[in-house]
């Protein structure tokens, strides 16, 4: 993928270089609170100008290999999400894990909906995937009702799935399939 925007109604999905890495910090400081129940614990460092750089220099470097595709969602000049698609599989399965959040100040006015369906189109259609698979918390409600209105299909339940917040924990496993490909 060139390093250009994918662009719906109102936002873009941008890939973010080393250079952006203060937008990103931005974002990660502004919703840790909020972020906090759903991902893995994180250290004060995580949130630090160096880290962040870091990061998305080792992302650009998953993105060049085809491993993945990270994408900031962003509203005018403003960090307010991801889109992310890790894991990517080719050969016989062709298929990744999306992960995905939102700022808290942006929940509940469709922002999450349109980002995800518009990289998933894109990995479906760009990078002929068959298969993106995303898991969530029970107790994510927002997360598994966002998922339904998309088309995935609950495919399992996995015990101590992920370490989040620092405690395992279980997952609803679910998965949209390109019917096309």
């Amino acid at each position: 993928m060139n390093k250009e925007a994918i662009a719906t109604a109102r936002l873009q999905l941008r890939v973010l270089m080393p250079e952006h890495a203060s937008m990103m910090q931005q974002y990660l400081l502004l919703n840790r609170a909020h972020l906090a129940p759903w991902e893995p614990a994180r250290d004060e460092d995580f949130f630090s100008l160096e880290k962040c750089e870091e990061r998305l220099l080792a992302s650009s470097r998953l993105m060049d290999a085809g491993l993945a595709m990270h994408f900031a969602v962003c509203q005018d000049q403003t960090m307010i999400g991801i889109c992310n698609f890790s894991n990517i599989v080719r050969g016989a399965f062709h298929a990744c894990h999306m992960g995905y959040a939102i700022a808290e100040q942006q929940q509940g006015q469709g922002y999450m909906q349109e980002a995800v369906r518009a990289g998933i189109a894109y990995m479906f259609q760009e990078q002929g995937l068959h298969r993106v698979m995303a898991n969530y918390v029970p107790e994510n409600q927002r997360s598994g009702a966002l998922l339904e209105r998309l088309g995935f299909e609950k495919e399992g339940y996995a015990k101590s799935y992920l370490k989040i917040n620092g405690v395992w924990r279980d997952h609803i496993l679910t998965a949209l399939v390109n019917e096309d490909n």
